[in-house]
């Protein structure tokens, strides 16, 4: 029986079965956003959402019991243990008011295909490793982010009160710089002077106010931009790829391993084929050797 469990566990068809009925799940979720879809088709829409869900608590039955004498084994890998939460988030006991919650659980069997599919898992297990470095980085543009919030805070405040008026708002107009969101309207604003560019209109602005910075201004969100966009955001790019790379690399010495490990008991099992049929064949001389002998006995008589 485990062989035979093992070897649907192993199956291409049976992964591909399972990514198309995963595909079918966030088809089926999506349908289900539509109220009037919803009631018109609610029981179909159930059955097959039952369906699903009993699909894959089948997987993880084959699965459990292609590890034979040891199913704990399943629960060894952590995509497994990924899988097997998203399936018993399905079987809690929600009432009606919990509703939004249960369509989050079914929603969340679409991310059963980051194990389906080896390449999505090599990405989140980039980003997993990525995490430490990515800290580091995050604190250096967090620093980065304040030096320059606090030195537009004091310079823009006064001509730029929408976007520099105190602290937080200037980490949000940075922010918005970094993106590049219309960020040379908020430059020119600053090397020109609210009265002349953006505020046409807007009582916060006055003559008294309106200061332009000229030069200084470019100077400051050119330098802004190029530290923080250019610069810092492809470290994060950079130690991703890196993350990818290393991800490459535990999952082929896990396909490695995987081979090893059904070469080893391929041999096994060769092996206790090997003892069977030498068992066999010691029997069946030792029946001749018997045999042989009643036949001596036979002739000397």
């Amino acid at each position: 029986m485990v062989p035979f469990l093992k070897s649907i566990a192993e199956a291409s068809w049976f992964s591909n079965f399972i990514i198309g009925v995963i595909l079918f799940a966030g088809v089926l979720v999506g349908i289900q956003t539509y109220p009037s879809v919803e009631q018109e088709y609610h029981g179909i829409l159930h059955l097959l959402d039952q369906i699903i869900l009993w699909i894959f608590v089948a997987e993880i039955a084959i699965k459990m019991g292609a590890e034979g004498r040891r199913p704990w084994r399943y629960f060894l890998d952590p995509w497994n243990v990924f899988d097997f939460l998203i399936v018993a988030v399905c079987f809690m006991p929600l009432d009606a008011q919990y509703v939004t919650v249960l369509r989050l659980a079914r929603l969340l069997r679409v991310l059963k295909l980051v194990n389906a599919l080896p390449e999505l898992r090599i990405i989140v297990s980039a980003l997993l490793k990525s995490i430490p470095s990515m800290f580091y980085i995050s604190l250096l543009l967090f620093i980065l982010f304040y030096l320059y919030a606090v030195l537009a805070t004091f310079m823009f405040h006064e001509n730029d009160p929408v976007h520099f008026t105190n602290l937080q708002t200037s980490f949000l107009s940075l922010f918005r710089v970094a993106t590049l969101e219309d960020w040379t309207d908020i430059m020119y604003i600053n090397m020109y002077g609210c009265m002349n560019y953006g505020y046409e209109g807007n009582p916060v602005c006055t003559p008294e106010t309106s200061r332009g910075y000229g030069w200084g201004a470019a100077i400051f969100f050119s330098s802004f931009v190029l530290v923080a966009t250019m610069v810092i955001l492809n470290l994060f790019i950079g130690v991703i790829m890196n993350g990818m790379d290393e991800a490459r690399e535990e999952l082929k010495a896990e396909l490695k391993s995987a081979a090893r490990e059904a070469v080893a008991a391929g041999e096994a099992d060769q092996t206790a084929v090997l003892s069977q049929r030498m068992g066999d064949l010691a029997d069946q001389l030792l029946q001749l050797q018997h045999d042989l002998k009643k036949v001596t006995v036979q002739t000397k008589e």
